[in-house]
């Protein structure tokens, strides 16, 4: 046999679609060479699989030994195909057989000595091969990653030996079960900081329940040492658990980024917190070899933006698409990757450049142009995107040496529970995901009362047509938490008090949400 073809993947960004390793040993002036549009670390593949092969006492073909990586216009990178080439080599060489690779798919990076390292982005390829009825052999190192994929056959190699001893027949691989590397949503749902280290702020924590609820997008505004970075530490907690389907899919996109998938992560809802100092590819994704940024890391969690006027405006105006589509493109010249940004955003910043506007002891020396320069470096259509803006006062120091301790995070979270399954069971998603056309009639249900006052909140605020729709989806998630069917004026009522920078206009005549 001169002729040998192995399979494996490379990732698109979610997709992997499957890559053929043909390999052909022919005669001629001794050449090893390796195509089909590949980066540098493919092309350096040449290198360490002579090496690894020879260390491990096989024969190198003396003859021209040419590798072909199909398709052809499909980007190859990273060291994955070490392996299939090296096995494609020995089958080719009849060195082993052919018929114990015959739906197969191989991964791997080889050292010089024949170990088997890791690979980064390994669970989408192991998702679309268990969908493709394929059996996968990868490192032992990545093995309880690709068992995250459900009714996938894993086998796992510590080296290049094991795995010609298993296809020898003289001794098979150890396979790893499908799914038990999972931990259990009990002991992931019990993990994590409680909401009942915050003391005082009933106003902002019931703000924080009310996001939690409806999965809302959240902006603290508040003087440094107010607890806004505590409670937005503290959403994840309140959250229902992730379902198999939010977990494989929070998974797969970490498995693609530089710091790749830690199965400790498992089932946790992730928690992004990037500096003011991201750039626009730091938070969106991007790069060459387009990869996903902190709003795909945050798919299925919570972005937490700090300090955020001292984000730059041009970066900050790029969440304005996954906001509303719940999904990022990243097109390049060379290609394209698609990956999912449905995250909860939470954003803190100050009242004023110092932080203190409005003190009581007078500690604020800003003057208003500054001030007004100041939030007018986030742009109002963000801003409009945002469902709750939330005022967090300074905690008194009665509220913080108190011995009565406040609600935890358990007992918020079987609440919120409750109004996620109302709205499963209504209309099968959260409320912040209604479209503003068709499902918010049907799922509001709004009293007159209730549109009276929203309409005199349109009219003497001046919201836009975005901003109506999600005090309407507030008010709905705060009627679900109250188990009301209909929403009534206090919920609209209350779900107008928390957006505090529309709240401007004193003319504005709308009950307090305690008045009924």
């Amino acid at each position: 046999m001169t002729l040998a073809t192995l399979l494996s993947r490379t990732p698109q960004g979610l997709e992997a679609p499957l890559v053929r390793v043909e390999v052909d040993v022919g005669a001629g002036l001794p050449a090893f060479s390796v195509v089909g549009l590949l980066e540098t670390a493919v092309k350096e593949s040449k290198d360490r699989v002579r090496a690894a092969l020879a260390n491990c006492g096989y024969e190198f073909p003396a003859g021209r030994v040419t590798v072909n990586l199909a398709p052809a216009d499909l980007p190859k990178e990273g060291g994955r195909f070490d392996l299939a080439i090296a096995i494609g080599i020995l089958v080719a060489s009849e060195q082993l057989p052919a018929a114990a690779f015959a739906g197969v798919e191989l991964y791997g990076e080889l050292s010089l000595g024949g170990d088997l390292h890791g690979t980064r982005g390994l669970l989408p390829s192991a998702l679309q091969a268990a969908r493709a009825g394929h059996a996968l052999i990868v490192p032992r190192a990545s093995g309880r990653e690709a068992a995250l994929a459900r009714e996938a056959h894993i086998y796992v190699a510590s080296h290049l030996r094991e795995v010609c001893l298993h296809a020898a027949g003289r001794q098979a691989l150890p396979q790893e079960k499908a799914g038990s590397a999972s931990p259990s949503a009990a002991a992931v749902f019990a993990t994590g900081p409680d909401l009942a280290d915050v003391r005082g702020q009933a106003g902002a924590r019931r703000a924080l329940e009310i996001a939690a609820a409806g999965e809302h997008s959240m902006l603290l505004i508040g003087p440094p040492g107010s607890g806004k970075s505590m409670l937005a530490q503290r959403l994840p907690g309140l959250l229902p658990a992730m379902t198999d389907d939010e977990s494989i899919e929070s998974a797969a996109v970490h498995s693609l980024s530089l710091q790749g998938f830690r199965i400790e992560s498992w089932r946790r809802r992730p928690f992004r917190a990037p500096h003011h100092t991201a750039s626009a590819v730091a938070l969106v994704g991007g790069g060459g070899r387009p990869r996903p940024g902190e709003v795909s890391l945050a798919h299925n969690g919570v972005l937490f933006l700090d300090e955020l006027p001292e984000f730059d405006r041009a970066v900050l105006e790029v969440l304005r698409e996954p906001l509303e589509s719940g999904h990022i493109i990243i097109s390049r010249a060379a290609r394209q990757a698609e990956f999912p940004a449905r995250f909860q955003l939470v954003a803190a910043m100050n009242p004023c450049p110092c932080g203190h506007l409005g003190d009581s002891r007078g500690r604020c020396r800003c003057p208003p142009e500054r001030v007004s320069a100041y939030r007018s470096r986030v742009s109002g259509p963000l801003l409009d995107r945002i469902d709750l803006h939330v005022e967090v006062g300074r905690v008194a120091l009665e509220e913080i040496s108190g011995a009565e301790r406040p609600e935890s995070s358990a007992v918020v979270a079987a609440r919120v529970a409750v109004a996620r399954e109302c709205q499963r069971q209504r209309q099968s998603r959260p409320n912040a995901r209604l479209e503003a056309t068709t499902d918010l009639a049907v799922a509001c249900a709004a009293e007159p009362a209730a549109l009276d006052v929203l309409g005199r909140a349109m009219r003497q605020l001046g919201l836009s047509a975005r901003a109506y729709h999600r005090v309407l989806r507030v008010a709905r998630t705060i009627a679900d938490l109250a188990a009301s069917a209909s929403v009534r004026g206090e919920h609209v009522a209350e779900a107008i008090s928390l957006r505090q920078l529309d709240r401007r206009s004193p003319g504005l005549d709308v009950p307090h949400p305690d008045s009924g």
